[in-house]
C-alpha cells in the first residue's frame, strides 16, 4: 500500500547549491515518520518541500506522490514529499496524545 499522508517530525534541513529551477527557492526539510502511539520517530529520512513554515523539531502532516505537487508552491515541481500542515493537536481513541501547546 502507498502512503499518500503521513505524519512526521522535522529532524533537519537540506541546503542545495545545484537544483532544478523549478525548486529555486523551496525550503527542504528531513523528516521522518511518527508512531502516534509513542510519538517516537523511525525509518529513512525523507526530503520534503515545506510549504507552510514549519521548523525543526515540529510534527508536520506530509503528503506524497502526486500530492505533493498539487499546492501553489510545488505545482509542476518534481517533489514526492511535501509538507502540507503543522499539528496542533492529536487524539487517539479519546486520548490527547500530543498537544503542540503542552
Amino acid at each position: 500500500m502507498v502512503k499518500k499522508m503521513i505524519v512526521c517530525k522535522v529532524v533537519g534541513s537540506i541546503v542545495v547549491t545545484r537544483k532544478t529551477d523549478s525548486l529555486k527557492g523551496k525550503k527542504l526539510l528531513v523528516v521522518k515518520e511518527v508512531n502516534l502511539r509513542n510519538l517516537g520517530v523511525s525509518g529513512k529520512p525523507l526530503i520534503a518541500v515545506d510549504t507552510v513554515g514549519s521548523g525543526i523539531g515540529e510534527l508536520v502532516m506530509v503528503v506524497s506522490g502526486s500530492s505533493a505537487r498539487q499546492t501553489k508552491i510545488t505545482n509542476n515541481t518534481p517533489v514526492d514529499a511535501t509538507i502540507a500542515g503543522i499539528i496542533d493537536l492529536v487524539e487517539l481513541e479519546g486520548n490527547i496524545v500530543f498537544s503542540k501547546h503542552d
